[in-house]
């Protein structure tokens, strides 16, 4: 049988070196307990190859190009029924996981963002996600305020996430070598179950103040109908990135209440 390479796809750079492979899995504390582990885009199975040695794990693997998909099955024929042919941003996790698991994955450049907001979808799922990502993408998330790479992803992943940037990867390790530096994250549940207000609210808010980044939030959130009551509050004289987290959930509940 002609056994089938996987192309590029999505955006995708396949990692070539070992060392940084092993690094990448060793970055998965299991913390708190899990043995579900999914693996997202594994291509020619560089990490794959080492999470299978973890011996106390269950590994599952999810990639949306056939050709992978076909290529995986052939070099692991033990994880047939852990390989998932589907999209990642669409794929239902109670199909496959009846517990919590980890996430991991060197993940496609253009849609790594996407793949953030459906970990935040999942968060209750999703105790530990270790990933590899474009270096300014990891560079935003880990962002304080104040700073100008502060944003969106940076509140909503920091409300629910402890998230840290790892180690910097240069793009010589992969094939083909990328443009840009990468970066390896973790990301792991914080001790807050439900926000203090309204999510659905919370993220409006924050995603008004940040698409409107230059303007003070008085000005930024002006299609969320301010009520009359909060707006003198000083910190809407502030820009969005200038408000932490907790800030973000204050003004939240100061709207909701009002």
């Amino acid at each position: 049988m002609t056994k089938v390479r996987p192309k590029k796809y999505l955006g995708q750079h396949f990692l070539k070196d070992l060392q940084v492979a092993e690094k990448i899995v060793d970055a998965l504390t299991f913390t708190p307990p899990y043995q579900d582990v999914l693996e997202v885009g594994p291509g020619m199975g560089v990490l794959t190859d080492f999470l299978l040695q973890k011996s106390d794990i269950n590994l599952y693997v999810i990639d949306i190009d056939k050709e992978s998909i076909d290529y995986l099955q052939q070099r692991y024929p033990q994880l047939r029924r852990q390989i998932i042919e589907g999209d990642i941003l669409k794929w239902d996790p109670a199909a496959t996981f009846e517990n919590k698991f980890g996430l991991i994955g060197n993940f496609p450049y253009n849609i790594s963002s996407q793949i953030f907001f459906r970990v935040l979808e999942l968060k209750d799922k999703i105790p530990e996600v270790v990933c590899m990502v474009q270096r300014e993408v990891a560079n935003r998330i880990v962002s304080p305020p104040g700073n100008k790479a502060y944003g969106i992803l940076s509140v909503l992943l920091q409300a629910f996430y402890h998230v840290e940037y790892l180690f910097t990867v240069e793009p010589h390790v992969f094939r083909p070598p990328p443009k840009v530096q990468s970066a390896v994250m973790r990301f792991q549940r914080n001790e807050v179950a439900k926000l203090s207000c309204d999510e659905a609210l919370f993220k409006r808010v924050v995603k008004e103040g940040f698409q409107n980044r230059r303007k003070t939030l008085r000005n930024a959130l002006k299609r969320i109908n301010l009520p009359e009551k909060i707006r003198h509050l000083s910190m809407l004289d502030l820009r969005a990135e200038q408000l932490s987290v907790d800030e973000f959930v204050a003004l939240t509940k100061k709207i909701e209440e009002s």
